[in-house]
């Protein structure tokens, strides 16, 4: 009887051991990934507030803030832009975004480029686009809350060569494609198609073979963003956030900090649920030898009802 009490003592001892080698390495392992989680938000914070963050005088920030905690609908512009050394750039796409998170959600309006209006700080007519060459966002913000009536939240500026490096990072994204047609090096086929970076960017620059001109280039310049916040939402992998962000730190601006980018994320990423989308539509004229689309008031008072109710 002694003898069995003391063998039995003699294993306490040894599984106490093998808990506490087995609660340390679950210690490390949990250490590890709180560091890695903390290094990839590190990372992620620092990159959008020395990197990407512009405020503009247009936009009141401490207003929006509000609107943000108290979930308000949001207009967010969206730029495109085309910018090469030695060239201010212009906003090749414009587009505002509206976020209905009572609703959940979205709205996409496109503006075309060659959309003759008031530019806001030069005092003269000429194509919206034109006003990021004259005056960066700060004055394109100005310009489509002019042009519209309407009251814009935040922007975000996107150098359209980055579109390709992003959608290679997201690996692909698929847009439901209107019309067939070929360019020599890919097939754009009727229905869904897959893209990576190259053939996305194939994609939104073709013109000549879309019977609609410059409106089916904004179409599919839509459908792109569309496919970018899908994909953008689906990947589940957190060893690529850091990749994302790099890119997003090399072509992107935005008047929002990472705090606001957080209240975004928590607040209104169920307004992706219902998407719908609206090109603004005009007739083309010369003037003095330069082409314009001249968008008629009630087109613009349609677009103006079609904001303001989301924000409703």
């Amino acid at each position: 009887m002694n003898e069995s009490r003391t063998n039995r003592n003699h294993k306490k001892p040894k599984k106490r051991r093998w808990l506490k080698i087995t609660a340390a390495v679950v210690f490390v392992l949990i250490a590890g990934i709180g560091l890695y989680a903390y290094s990839i938000y590190g990372n992620a914070r620092d990159t959008v507030n020395e990197e990407m963050h512009e405020p503009v005088d247009s936009i009141d920030r401490d207003m929006t803030k509000k609107k943000m905690e108290a979930s308000e609908p949001l207009n967010i512009l969206l730029l495109g832009v085309d910018e090469r050394e030695h060239d201010s750039g212009r906003s090749d796409a414009l587009m505002v975004l509206s976020l209905n998170p009572k609703e959940d959600s979205m709205q996409l309006v496109s503006i075309p480029r060659d959309t003759r209006t008031t530019i806001v700080g030069e005092g003269f007519e000429d194509k919206i686009n034109h006003a990021y060459a004259f005056g960066g966002s700060d004055m394109s913000v100005a310009t489509v809350e002019n042009f519209l009536d309407i009251e814009l939240d935040h922007y975000v500026r996107m150098n359209m060569e980055g579109l390709n490096e992003l959608v290679d990072k997201l690996g692909t994204i698929t847009v439901d494609n209107e019309i067939a047609w070929q360019d020599g090096t890919y097939d754009f086929n009727e229905g869904p198609v897959e893209m990576d970076g190259d053939k996305t960017m194939a994609y939104v620059r073709m013109r000549k073979q879309d019977p609609n001109g410059d409106f089916g280039r904004t179409e599919r310049q839509r459908k792109v963003i569309q496919g970018i916040i899908e994909q953008g939402a689906s990947v589940g992998s957190v060893g690529k956030i850091n990749d994302y962000i790099d890119v997003l730190g090399n072509n992107m601006a935005t008047n929002m900090d990472f705090d606001d980018m957080k209240s975004l994320l928590n607040g209104y990423r169920n307004t992706r649920k219902n998407i719908a989308s609206y090109q603004m539509k005009g007739s083309g004229t010369n003037i003095d030898g330069t082409y314009y689309l001249m968008v008629p008031d009630e087109e613009i008072a349609k677009v103006h009802g079609m904001i303001k109710k989301e924000r409703s």
